[in-house]
């Protein structure tokens, strides 16, 4: 009995008193807003990083000019260096470094966070795409270039659209680990969920309901977004079916 009453005064405390449920609602809409930026701009990067790579691998030697050779080696560099180093260092590097003269304020942060996030998925998200890409049988090139397409347009309307089948698993568990890495925006300031609920325990001084709270938010995120990612992929294998 007494671990019931001390859970109803931790839920009391955690979402009615002093409407303290509002941190998780703006934290929610914070983790939201970093995680779908970071993703966009992510697939952007990613998505070049890997038609460069690709390009580079899939020419002959002797037909590899030096702007390729160039766009090659800095997409090599970024790869390991953003794979070779924690999230949470280029995050600290990104705002106390790169950002050091920006003022402390929400948007910043905000914009700080998308644009760290963005390039460390983009990392991944080039290898992901770039093994979709190599897994496409040659011919299918060959095939868009007889029909007088050039390199782009059959990366874009021919062998993209076939890899985005093969990748959009790991697509996806690259989105779902984007998502819960946004906790890490904490350490500079910016009040995600992860913050909303170490503020609730500074303010109630009891941390077992404000964490087990925000830790099912997240459970309920990542399976709403495997729920919604397993009916796109039953859609594409039911079109591939007709």
């Amino acid at each position: 009995m007494e671990f019931i009453e001390e859970l109803k005064l931790g839920l009391y405390q955690t979402f009615i008193l002093d409407n303290n449920y509002q941190y998780f609602l703006k934290g929610i809409g914070i983790t939201l807003l970093v995680t779908v930026f970071a993703l966009i701009l992510g697939m952007i990067l990613g998505v070049l990083v890997a038609i460069i790579r690709s390009a580079h691998d899939q020419q002959p030697e002797k037909k590899k000019g030096i702007v390729l050779r160039i766009l090659n080696g800095i997409c090599k560099v970024y790869l390991t260096v953003i794979r070779g180093t924690p999230m949470l260092v280029q995050l600290l590097i990104m705002w106390f470094v790169i950002w050091a003269s920006a003022r402390s304020t929400d948007a910043n942060m905000i914009r700080c966070a998308i644009l760290s996030f963005g390039i460390n998925s983009g990392a991944y998200v080039a290898e992901i795409v770039r093994s979709g890409i190599m897994s496409i049988d040659k011919g299918q090139m060959e095939a868009g270039r007889s029909l007088g397409l050039n390199y782009a347009a059959t990366m874009r309307f021919v062998i993209i659209p076939q890899a985005i089948k093969n990748i959009l698993p790991a697509l996806g568990n690259e989105l779902i680990t984007l998502l819960k890495e946004t906790s890490v925006v904490t350490v500079i300031g910016l009040k995600d969920l992860t913050k909303g609920a170490m503020i609730i325990q500074s303010k109630t001084y009891q941390a077992f309901v404000p964490y087990i709270a925000i830790a099912v938010i997240y459970l309920v995120m990542v399976l709403f977004l495997s729920w919604v990612l397993g009916k796109l992929e039953r859609r594409m294998r039911q079109s591939d079916l007709r």
